[in-house]
């Protein structure tokens, strides 16, 4: 059943969220420092059954300069750079096995699958460790270091999602001016915060994402991940202004308040885990061109793989190829 507001108003609904006055601050700095540190890119070929994709093991330098994992496939055979998709994985996945997802390579785009610190044994396999400290928490991510926003969970790993980016231009199979950054649900939190944060991109698609009006989500859902924050809070009673104020700076509000590039949304009226609500409140303060799909019998799934098949059409369009 219909989980969120009537979709009249979902047409008229906006976000009151309140930024943190130095939300670009943190992160031109965030960004900088990560930068600065960490060991080259490399991308070591994957033997595979495959006949018509390549494979390569690519570790890059994320938050602080620590490694991350991702898979580049790419279709055999390509003898340029190619239009580029830079993929976010959903809360509890990972990169996965190399065999899996193919759909981008099979397209003929080149396609880098970033793994997910500190998840992946959710649904999907995972191969990158979160070595940061953290206090008291929720079980699950949402919580990991949220008295603190320059010790939680999501800076590092929205810092991952743009370092991402700035691998993929490094890497010989890429064009650089034909980058976008994809995901669904936490994967569509990361294409958001880089197509604000990351030069390169000039495209992202965002399905039904998670991170967004955060105070709103929190008060009108109890599925996971969000009531992994309404738990915490429902403990750590005193706590709600400095949880909120850390929350203020992963929000995709914010950032698609900041994002420029041609974006596709998709968003499903019978999701409890990322409500409609947040995902308007997302589409109607982007600032770029911008589509949405409405899928008005669906939960979180989506549009699935017709969600995939049109976006694979509308990145033709913007990326070429």
């Amino acid at each position: 059943m219909f989980t969120d507001l009537t979709e009249a108003e979902l047409r008229t609904y906006r976000s009151d969220l309140h930024e943190p006055p130095d939300f670009d601050a943190f992160w031109a700095d965030t960004l900088a420092q990560a930068r600065s540190c960490g060991d080259p890119v490399s991308a070591t070929p994957l033997p595979t059954p495959l006949t018509a994709v390549d494979v390569f093991d690519v570790t890059f330098p994320g938050f602080a300069g620590q490694p991350i994992r991702a898979w580049l496939r790419v279709p055999r055979g390509a003898t340029e750079p190619l239009p580029t998709i830079v993929q976010y994985v959903g809360y509890g996945g990972g990169r996965g096995h190399a065999l899996e997802n193919l759909l981008w390579s099979a397209a003929g785009f080149a396609h880098l699958q970033m793994d997910t610190r500190g998840q992946g044994s959710g649904w999907s396999r995972g191969d990158t460790p979160d070595v940061a400290a953290a206090g008291p928490q929720a079980p699950g991510m949402a919580t990991r270091g949220i008295e603190d926003p320059n010790k939680y969970y999501y800076r590092r790993f929205l810092t991952d999602a743009v370092r991402a980016v700035d691998a993929a231009c490094e890497l010989p199979a890429v064009d650089p001016d034909r980058i976008a950054v994809l995901g669904h649900s936490q994967g569509g939190a990361a294409a958001l915060a880089a197509a604000a944060l990351a030069p390169r991109v000039r495209a992202a698609v965002a399905h039904v994402p998670f991170l967004c009006d955060i105070p709103r989500a929190i008060t009108i859902t109890d599925a996971t991940p969000y009531r992994e924050i309404r738990d915490y809070l429902a403990v750590h009673r005193d706590r709600e202004e400095q949880a909120l104020r850390t929350l203020g700076y992963v929000d995709g509000v914010a950032f698609a308040r900041r994002a420029t590039v041609p974006a596709r949304f998709s968003v499903a009226l019978m999701d409890e885990i990322t409500p409609p609500s947040t995902v308007y409140a997302a589409y109607h303060d982007y600032r770029g061109d911008k589509d949405l799909t409405v899928w008005r019998f669906n939960g979180h799934e989506a549009g699935a793989i017709d969600d995939d098949a049109a976006a694979v059409d509308f990145l033709r369009t913007v990326l070429g190829g």
